[in-house]
């Protein structure tokens, strides 16, 4: 085979590998069939293998997490950096054999499951382990080893089994933890809550620039690296940002007492970016480039199964989660699929543009994957995570309002098409589970969000922020604006911190968790309000 059949077979390889994707210049062809091809090898061609023996630092910084959990199997993750501000993290271009160890108790002297993984140099030596044959609905404990290293201990669990009635289920939901914002002082409380899963609902990473003093967190004893004080556009520099956020002690604490469910919005890639349709002018190639860096970094640093690999700049993020006959979780994502925002996004008057039933937040496929989930579901609950606000919103309580173009207010034929599939399907208890917006709200979900006496179709909790807008209050400046705007509007506060659900057959009790600062360490936690909706009367009480 001639060079120039090589590289012919190379481009067709490549063409495969991104699907639905063409990039539009040589140059992109180029840079895609590099990322494309930037993938673990097979036999001779394999990267060497390290001996784990002669790490000589600890290569567990970045602790350990668990996710997705199904009825038999539990999602285990680590990655290998003993320098994670490094390119690499520290370790050179070579897999690294490291074991895994599953047990039903925290001293691990009843281990049930032990297995080896390989931490490939092509997927930035992270772990993902999928343990099966697990019993359902049980608590179980885990750990790596690397050479004489030994990771922190996790606690993670299976789901119940398909057919169960588990007599309850606590979930917490998390958005927004902007790292030069304020410290993950709210991880540090939801580690201690007893809970059965964690949601992230987004924003998981931003893509600015963190200075030496690490933004608001102002540290006085380091200085951070200079390769985080910029915005974050190629592989490694999402990797890179990864390394950054996860060194934060009360993240790792969070990940290792919970086994987390994630989804992302925008800021994991880059502000307000609509499918292929990026924030800023850059040609199209160019952002998708982008993209496939994020989405690959993304894959690598959360507690994801192996069939959300990312194929260049796409990945099937939207799945669906089981807990028994109690609740169904379908988590969507609103960003890779989504049509641009009209008006040139922001908040504005809604008007035909924003109004045209072409518009799509989901795309037509996942649209119908959800629509036909939730006419199979069965389930006492049906939870629907996801990024931004899904009721009505308006800024002000007079006619010449304005919504917001980037949540599902620039987008209400897809909402409604939403919402009559739930009435199809038969769904009675639905709850919408949202980040975004760095405030906690409650919402009743109206049939006609203009008429407070029409039918009350679910409701939806929006978590707040972990740390993005900094300390944040009580009472916003737009607070009475907003609740005099939208009588479905139940709760309003503005500060940090995060929300739980606790599901039972007869009700929901959503509880918003703050604390009152985020720019100095040592915040305490308080439950500004508590709300409860019933099974079959949707609507929230206050408790």
């Amino acid at each position: 085979m001639t060079q120039g059949q090589q590289h012919d077979q190379e481009l067709r390889a490549a063409a495969r590998h991104f699907g639905r994707r063409r990039f539009l210049t040589v140059t992109g062809a180029a840079a895609a069939l590099a990322f494309a091809t930037q993938l673990p090898a097979a036999g001779a061609a394999a990267a060497a293998e390290l001996d784990a023996r002669r790490l000589t630092e600890d290569p567990f910084t970045l602790g350990v997490a668990s996710g997705d959990p199904l009825p038999g199997s539990v999602l285990l993750w680590t990655r290998l950096a003993p320098r994670p501000f490094e390119p690499g993290g520290g370790l050179p271009a070579r897999r690294v054999s490291v074991h895994w160890e599953l047990a039903r108790d925290e001293r691990f002297t009843r281990t049930v499951r032990r297995g080896r993984a390989t931490a490939h140099p092509e997927f930035s030596h992270t772990v993902h382990a999928e343990v099966e044959h697990l019993e359902p609905g049980r608590e179980f404990f885990y750990r790596f080893r690397a050479g004489d290293w030994t990771s922190p201990v996790g606690r993670t669990r299976t789901a119940p089994a398909p057919g169960d009635r588990p007599a309850g289920l606590t979930l917490a939901a998390v958005s927004c933890q902007a790292y030069h914002d304020g410290y993950f002082t709210a991880y540090r409380h939801l580690a201690d809550e007893d809970l059965d899963v964690v949601l992230h609902l987004g924003d998981y990473l931003y893509e600015y620039a963190v200075n030496a003093t690490g933004g608001a967190r102002a540290y006085t004893d380091r200085t951070l690296p200079a390769v985080f004080n910029r915005e974050t556009i190629t592989l490694e520099d999402y990797r890179l940002r990864y390394g950054l956020y996860k060194t934060d002690p009360d993240l790792r604490a969070a990940h290792a007492a919970h086994p987390f469910v994630v989804t992302w919005d925008d800021h994991e890639t880059e502000n307000n970016y609509a499918g292929g349709t990026p924030e800023n002018g850059v040609p199209p190639e160019e952002f998708l480039l982008r993209r496939a860096a994020a989405y690959r970094a993304y894959w690598e640093h959360q507690p994801l199964r192996r069939p959300q690999l990312p194929e260049g700049p796409d990945m099937r993020l939207y799945r669906r989660l089981r807990f028994g006959r109690l609740a169904q979780f379908d988590i969507l994502d609103t960003r890779q699929y989504r049509s641009d925002q009209a008006y040139g996004d922001g908040w504005q008057v809604p008007g035909p543009a924003s109004e045209d039933p072409a518009r799509t937040m989901t795309g037509a496929a996942q649209e119908r994957w959800l629509l036909d989930g939730w006419r199979a579901s069965g389930a006492r609950w049906n939870l629907l995570p996801q990024q931004v606000v899904f009721s009505e919103r308006r800024d002000r309580p007079t006619a010449d309002f304005k919504v917001s173009m980037d949540a599902w207010d620039g987008y209400p034929a897809s909402r409604r098409r939403i919402l009559a599939g739930a009435a199809a399907a038969g769904v009675e208890n639905l709850m919408v589970l949202t980040g975004d917006v760095h405030v906690g709200h409650g919402f009743d979900i109206k049939a006609d969000f203009r008429d407070p006496s029409s039918r009350t179709l679910g409701t939806e909790i929006v978590a707040t922020s972990v740390a993005s807008g900094k300390d944040g209050a009580d009472r916003p400046a737009n607070h009475d604006r907003l609740m005099q705007a939208n009588a479905h509007l139940k709760f309003f506060n503005g500060r940090r911190g995060y929300v739980t659900v606790a599901l039972t057959e007869d009700s929901a009790r959503a509880d918003f968790r703050t604390v009152p600062y985020v720019t100095t360490p040592g915040a305490p936690v308080t439950t500004a309000a508590s709300f409860v909706t019933e099974a079959g009367n949707q609507g929230l009480r206050p408790v």
